[in-house]
């Protein structure tokens, strides 16, 4: 088979394109001929060499890649040949081995894509969208609310606007640059603003004052650092803040005394909270699947690239180049 290799912690470059021996399905596992698979910031991290979370840095050589969608061709010992020819999408945990033409899974972690549901959609549905489902059972999203979301245009933001849409909600959608508030304004966000444009938080205001809103009652802030603390202190008394990341590089900010000043409160949308979660994670997978297959709630694939330029799959999401979730092809 043909994978994208990890060789040498350090640049996107260093992912090679490679001829690898077939894996072969152990006790309660199957090989999934592989028709997309999931990228993930967090996966520029390791490849980085650098711990995130849960995730321990990977042995080298590596093959990344912790979801992916395809047809089942081969059961090792203890698993249903029923599986044989299925369509299905796994999480393959922490090990990963998703960047390649071939993957084993084990069977218990195994769902079949319902109907018609792309592989792209069907992959980001088990990661990006079991995130966005867990963030959403914490910040309860109500058609009172004027929810506030930072980087509104990536995997995570697009899912949330449609869910604060669904649930009657104003939606305020933030992203970095022109291209990505025009995507998240074509997603049906209330008001869409730049937050890379200085005082940018005026102009949330002035809109929300011209929609006649008053203020944000709930942030939902993937990108910490100073877009969130300037995102933070739009919230009005009683404001909700959940964060579940910092993709800028640095965490959001915080202190007793800031909750105390603003009357908001917070809370961890991922980490322990969705890690920990009673019936554990693959419940939430299941509800994502359906969710889009039923066109609730459909995670967006803004780039599929091929296989052998995973390289470049990286290079994009750390340039903050990419819109919706992306998606390796081999």
């Amino acid at each position: 088979m043909r994978a994208s290799r990890l060789h040498a912690f350090g640049p996107a470059g260093n992912l090679r394109y490679q001829e690898l021996p077939d894996p072969v399905p152990a006790r309660d596992q199957v090989r999934i001929t592989v028709r997309a698979c999931g990228v993930h910031f967090i996966d520029t991290a390791l490849r980085r060499g650098a711990r995130t979370g849960p995730y321990p840095v990977p042995e080298l050589p590596a093959v990344l890649g912790r979801e992916v969608a395809g047809v089942v061709e081969a059961t090792g010992p203890g698993v249903d040949r029923g599986w044989l020819g299925r369509r299905v999408v796994a999480q393959l945990g922490p090990a990963g081995g998703g960047y390649a033409e071939l993957a084993v899974a084990g069977a218990g972690s195994l769902h079949e894509i319902p109907g018609a549901l792309s592989d792209e959609v069907a992959v980001a549905a088990i990661g990006t969208g079991r995130t966005a489902l867990g963030v959403l059972e914490v910040a309860a999203l109500t058609e009172r609310d004027t929810v506030l979301l930072t980087a509104a245009a990536g995997g995570l933001g697009l899912l949330f606007l449609q869910a604060a849409r669904n649930a009657g909600a104003t939606v305020v959608g933030a992203a970095g640059g022109p291209d990505k508030v025009a995507r998240v304004r074509a997603a049906g966000a209330d008001l869409a603003v730049d937050y890379l444009l200085p005082g940018w938080p005026t102009l949330v205001r002035d809109g929300l004052a011209r929609l006649g809103h008053r203020a944000v009652t709930v942030l939902l802030d993937g990108v910490g650092g100073a877009p969130g603390r300037a995102a933070m202190e739009l919230l009005a008394v009683a404001g909700r803040l959940v964060f579940f990341g910092w993709s800028s590089g640095e965490p959001l900010p915080i202190t007793t005394h800031e909750l105390y000043r603003l009357g908001i409160s917070a809370a961890a949308g991922i980490g322990p909270r969705l890690l920990q979660r009673p019936g554990g994670l693959r419940p939430l997978e299941a509800a994502a699947l359906a969710e889009a297959a039923a066109g609730r709630l459909v995670p967006v694939v803004g780039h599929a690239f091929p296989l052998a330029d995973a390289g470049a799959a990286h290079a994009a999401i750390e340039a903050r180049a990419t819109v919706g979730k992306v998606v390796l092809l081999p």
